[in-house]
């Protein structure tokens, strides 16, 4: 509902911020994927639960929201925001990207895009992994509440966020399992003095 006195939040305005938001979080997706090519992998767990929970949030952190910005087929599903939400929704984003960027930097050619361990996997502990383990879950979920206020439309908005839930829920603890089996109690000391997504304020 738009509150008085303020106006509807400019359409085009909010897919755009959106938009160059969304080509550069893909984009450093792609360009650290390419430093993963040519690893030899030494544990792979890749079955049918973690390429169904890849298959869904797929759909709603990429499919849904082009869907969204280049048809007008959920145009059905759209509602006003005020304008001035856009630059809080501008900031989100453009952290979520930061933080995406900076998270895979510090992770080098450690980063998969499955759970697997490399040959040459090493436990970073720097960085933004001093004070967090899942720096890029955090970007993701910060990329989620960006997508909900800069996409006014029921279905496109928290169409991330519905389907990125399932996947840190179920797939999170599967992975911090793997990372205790190749690190051992490294890994768990790690684990008691760092948060997973957001810092430890005790201890």
């Amino acid at each position: 509902m738009i509150h008085a006195g303020s106006s509807p939040l400019p359409q085009w305005t909010a897919q755009l911020v959106f938009g160059l938001g969304f080509l550069a979080f893909h984009t450093i997706r792609a360009v650290f994927g390419r430093h993963h090519r040519g690893r030899t992998i030494v544990d792979i767990r890749f079955d049918l639960l973690e390429k169904s929970l890849l298959a869904f949030v797929t759909l709603g952190v990429i499919v849904i929201p082009l869907v969204y910005l280049f048809s007008p087929w959920l145009a059905f599903a759209d509602y006003s925001l005020p304008s001035w939400t856009i630059w809080p929704g501008a900031v989100i984003i453009a952290a979520a990207d930061g933080l995406f960027w900076r998270a895979h930097i510090d992770l080098g050619r450690n980063w998969s895009p499955t759970l697997e361990i490399g040959d040459d996997q090493t436990l970073v502990t720097s960085g933004l992994y001093r004070y967090i383990r899942h720096p890029m879950y955090a970007a993701t979920f910060l990329f989620t509440i960006g997508q909900v206020v800069l996409l006014p439309n029921w279905i496109a908005g928290p169409s991330a966020l519905v389907t990125f839930l399932p996947l840190y829920l179920l797939r999170l603890p599967r992975e911090e399992r793997m990372m205790i089996d190749r690190f051992d109690e490294g890994y768990e000391a790690y684990m008691k003095r760092t948060g997973r997504i957001f810092p430890r304020l005790l201890g």
